[in-house]
């Protein structure tokens, strides 16, 4: 992951409405929420939910597939794994590591 894209995510769930779609999907799991749901569960309009939407569908967060006539909204696990270990990677490195990862490996010992 590049800093752009990290960036572009967190942008996209620094707002309170997006992300609680947001938690609200990956709550869901795989099988994702039919976007009627998403909209009764969060008590929202369609027109703020789809603009919503639209912006975690662009930062690739979530993923939207049609059965049918009803529209499945996803979580997109990967990217959000991918935007996590990004901001994870370099923790501590500059003090040669996390002080849980040396506690753990003396507790290993």
């Amino acid at each position: 992951m590049n800093i752009e894209t990290a960036a572009s995510q967190l942008e996209a769930l620094g707002n309170p409405t997006r992300l609680t779609i947001y938690r609200t999907l990956v709550r869901a799991g795989d099988n994702g929420l039919p976007v009627g749901k998403l909209q009764f569960k969060l008590d929202i309009p369609s027109s703020t939910l789809s603009h919503h939407l639209k912006k975690l569908i662009d930062v690739n967060l979530v993923g939207q597939e049609r059965q049918a006539t009803t529209l499945i909204c996803r979580a997109n696990y990967a990217s959000m794994n991918g935007l996590i270990g990004y901001l994870a990677d370099e923790c501590c490195v500059d003090e040669g590591g996390c002080a849980s990862t040396s506690e753990d490996a003396t507790e290993a010992a």
